[in-house]
């Protein structure tokens, strides 16, 4: 049994008890809406909840299959485009500043996760670092693990099922204002420059990561997606 199996077994009995209460607050699957079949198309308006979602640092966009490459957690593979970017810093520029940023009210809702599914590229940057900002214009990821850094040491590959959990952050909750943003960083040993996701490439501006199913969730309802991740998991398993 691999790692995404084991945590599927252990999460079970919580996501049976949280499924009947989960409520996504926003979602983005960037699929065409309506359908079209077509991956190299998408929308980025949410297909659940209200928010905006954009890119910064110069960064650019376009729309690609999130069946490739193993693929995300979206069940809707027969139109599953995921939002693709490119165009970031040059090598030892612009720690932080590039990649995706979206803006969502919590106004009612506690116990924030965002979780979304993130392909790397083999001259993408290997670490993403997660910030929020609890007034629309400052972002920090203080108080978060890791200091919401993620890795991923493998490239044309998903990592699906990043979260970042805002429970114990003060003000992410019932806020108008929230938002959070997911950008390359350096090599966080210190060494001022980006890695490649593959171990044998060497990072390039034009390498690519692909987003999808960007959701943000009260707590109970993080476990139920988590739960329809196993689910596809499982069937694309089998």
């Amino acid at each position: 049994m691999n790692a995404r199996m084991l945590l599927c077994a252990l999460a079970a009995p919580a996501f049976l008890t949280a499924a009947a209460s989960g409520q996504i607050i926003t979602q983005w699957n960037f699929n065409s809406n309506p359908p079209d079949g077509v991956l190299t198309t998408g929308t980025t308006a949410p297909n659940i909840g209200a928010g905006t979602i954009s890119v910064i640092g110069g960064v650019t966009t376009s729309f690609a299959s999130g069946n490739a490459n193993g693929g995300s957690t979206d069940p809707d593979t027969g139109d599953n485009s995921g939002w693709q970017t490119t165009t970031y810093p040059a090598q030892g520029t612009g720690s932080g500043t590039a990649g995706i940023q979206a803006l969502v009210s919590t106004v009612g809702h506690s116990d924030i996760i965002v979780s979304w599914d993130q392909r790397h590229s083999n001259t993408s940057s290997r670490f993403w670092q997660f910030q929020y900002t609890l007034d629309g214009e400052t972002f920090s990821s203080a108080g978060l693990a890791d200091d919401g850094i993620y890795s991923g040491n493998a490239g044309d590959t998903w990592f699906n099922g990043r979260t970042a959990d805002l429970t114990g952050i003060a003000g992410a909750a019932n806020n108008a204002n929230f938002g959070f943003r997911v950008v390359a960083v350096f090599d966080p040993a210190g060494t001022g420059q980006y890695l490649a996701s593959s171990a044998t490439g060497t990072y390039g501006p034009t390498g690519t990561s692909r987003f999808d199913m960007v959701t943000v969730v009260p707590a109970p309802g993080a476990l139920a997606l988590l739960g329809l991740g196993c689910a596809t998991a499982l069937r694309r398993r089998r």
